[in-house]
């Protein structure tokens, strides 16, 4: 197996701190669902940064879809640029669990101006793999 070096240099834009090709790329491409619900947040905020719509569809709880998601996905990956992601609190969303609580500190940049979207995130399982519900969300001014 060729291994690229450029992917093994190229720091996860989650801010794990470890290669994109072994944080969250695997999650991203379908090769390897995320473990927990804070792997599945933060490979959230990796496909809001790289534009990966198809990915954010799929790993949105099925009631909680709409049609018109990839239209307005597709809108705000292409305005919004993710400068940090902040981990604050994770409840349960362990491997041995059904649902999870993941708070975490996006900063981001808009036409509107540079801003933090603080969220508490809740998770639960289905079929077996993390899926994102919804969330209580406020957006900070820097």
């Amino acid at each position: 197996m060729l291994i690229d070096n450029q992917d093994l240099d190229t720091r996860c834009p989650c801010g794990s701190g470890k290669p994109f090709s072994f944080c969250c790329e695997p999650a991203i491409t379908g090769r390897k669902p995320a473990a927990t619900a804070e792997a599945l947040m933060r490979s959230r905020y990796t496909a809001f940064a790289l534009g990966a719509i198809d990915y954010l569809i799929k790993t949105t709880a099925p009631r909680k879809r709409t049609p018109q998601d990839a239209e307005l996905l597709a809108e705000q990956t292409q305005i919004t640029v993710w400068t940090g992601l902040e981990i604050v609190d994770t409840e349960a969303g362990s491997a041995d669990n059904q649902n999870g609580i993941v708070e975490f500190k996006a900063s981001f940049d808009s036409p509107e101006g540079s801003a933090i979207l603080h969220e508490r995130s809740r998770f639960e399982r289905e079929q077996g793999e993390w899926v994102y519900t919804d969330g209580d969300v406020s957006v900070l001014p820097t």
